[in-house]
């Protein structure tokens, strides 16, 4: 049987996370995860301003998502590329996977190259294609009209737009988005959106020119996993129904389901979070929406924040296994359910999703 496609969109700690979790399916599907070229913080905005290369951060924690652990060599390979050095003039803060791909795109000549030979390096199991490789800013215009240029600067911005919302975002210069992604996109037969930070991991990709016809052309369903937290200066306030109508308003259309989390925070973790005002995302959709599955996804697991790095990290992250897990079977159902469409069973032989709506 040939693989199932299944395509992820995004960036950061959230595509890691759900790229792990396919990784364990990969005899089953065809992986290609489409990841934003907006970072221009930490290690990678370094490395960005002394080389002049596109930001490739997002394109190693997606390739060491799906690197190969098959022997201890492979392990150790894949603990190289995330290994943050913490100590050591110029060195300090700096990841060595991202030293690694500036050295591979120096020898070979562009980021493209230097990707596929670090995928073969690392014996990768899937594809990792940058959405566009026009080197390009995020700017994001808000509700009083201030604008914001640089990802680094609408991640960790200033205490005057904590709680402003975001009107507009773009890239400027206007980027392209780069053909391999577009037909990853085309031809999936599940689109994946998340998880991550809504505009500086999610719609970053969004704002590509090219991506919505993109999108708007592939027969494959549409999921959006939700973040779990809301981020300062981007989404506080907002909800599941705030962050269904910004996707559509950037891709033309509302995803086919979105994944919801349900589980219960700790205080202790949500008062850390409550000191910039940031708040569960609840799921507020009414009927009509689109599918809503509200379901716990979140990691038992503590997240352990690696010396040397100095960006602001989650510490509330997804499960990777009930997340894939739970991709799968929607997978599963809508294979199932355009089979039976197409020999023309019976209606209450059409196996589909339960929509669970609620009001928060």
């Amino acid at each position: 049987m040939p693989k199932k496609k299944i395509v992820v969109i995004g960036g950061g700690t959230g595509t890691h996370t759900v790229l792990r979790g396919l990784r364990k399916y990969s005899d089953q599907l065809d992986i290609a995860a489409v990841v934003s070229m907006a970072d221009s913080g930490g290690s990678t905005g370094r490395l960005r301003d002394e080389f002049g290369l596109l930001p490739i951060g997002d394109i190693r924690n997606a390739l060491t998502a799906l690197a190969s652990e098959g022997d201890k060599y492979d392990s150790l390979m894949r603990q190289l590329f995330l290994y943050r050095f913490n100590r050591g003039t110029g060195l300090d803060g700096h990841n060595f996977g991202n030293l690694f791909l500036t050295a591979l795109t120096d020898i070979l000549g562009d980021e493209v190259s230097a990707i596929d030979a670090a995928s073969h390096l690392l014996k990768v199991a899937g594809r990792v294609i940058p959405v566009t490789t026009n080197n390009s800013q995020l700017v994001a215009v808000y509700e009083d009209g201030t604008m914001v240029t640089g990802e680094s600067n609408i991640e960790e911005g200033e205490e005057a737009l904590s709680r402003s919302r975001i009107q507009l975002l773009s890239l400027s210069p206007e980027s392209f988005i780069t053909e391999k992604a577009a037909r990853a996109i085309e031809e999936a037969d599940l689109v994946v959106l998340g998880p991550g930070d809504l505009y500086t991991s999610v719609l970053s990709n969004c704002v590509v020119n090219g991506f919505s016809e993109a999108v708007a052309s592939s027969q494959g369903k549409v999921v959006y996993v939700s973040n779990l937290m809301t981020r300062r200066g981007q989404t506080i306030g907002m909800h599941a129904l705030e962050h269904i109508q910004e996707i559509e308003k950037y891709i033309g259309r509302a995803p086919d389901i979105a994944l919801v989390n349900s589980s219960v925070f700790s205080l202790e973790l949500l008062s850390r979070y409550e000191e910039e005002g940031a708040h569960p995302v609840l799921n507020n959709c009414i009927d009509g929406v689109c599918t809503i599955q509200s379901l716990p996804l979140v990691s038992e697991e503590e997240v352990v924040l690696v010396s040397g790095d100095i960006l602001k990290r989650s510490l509330i992250r997804h499960d990777s296994d009930k997340l894939a897990a739970e991709l799968m079977k929607i997978m599963v159902g809508s294979l199932n359910n355009l089979t039976q469409l197409n020999h023309k069973t019976s209606p209450s032989e059409t196996q589909t999703l339960n929509t669970v709506s609620a009001v928060h």
